[in-house]
């Protein structure tokens, strides 16, 4: 666990949150079948998700593009926001230095409200589900 507020923040933090998280995610009995008949190569999937973590806490321009679209026609519930959040929050709290673990929240918690709303509340225009296609 890092115990220093203003340890500098680095590539391998972020990877290894995201590494990690999905550890987490995969022992999770309501999350793993969604990662699981959706995500078949999980190598380019980190990779995509640490671009994109990257980009949001050292302002990198690897990540392009909206996570939106790839997760609108999933068949996740609103509950599984939740389960999700609470993994992030304790993970990054656990790997990020201090200040970038709030940041990385803090713009999680901002992405599940706006999935959320676009998936459930009719905002936005979701994909039609896109099962058997694979995220990576």
């Amino acid at each position: 666990m890092m115990t220093t507020e203003n340890a500098q923040l680095t590539e391998q933090h972020i990877s290894k949150m995201v590494h990690r998280f999905y550890e987490r995610a995969m022992a999770d009995d309501g999350l793993r079948p969604i990662f699981e008949a959706t995500i078949h190569d999980w190598d380019a999937h980190h990779r995509v998700v640490v671009d994109f973590w990257s980009r949001v806490l050292l302002n990198t321009d690897r990540y392009r593009g909206s996570p939106y679209p790839p997760h609108a026609g999933l068949p996740i519930r609103s509950e599984h926001f939740d389960r999700w959040l609470t993994l992030f929050r304790e993970t990054a709290q656990e790997v990020l230095p201090a200040d970038a673990a709030e940041l990385a929240i803090a713009r999680a918690e901002h992405m599940a409200e706006a999935f959320k709303a676009g998936m459930f509340h009719g905002f936005g225009t979701p994909l039609k589900p896109r099962l058997g296609h694979p995220i990576t």
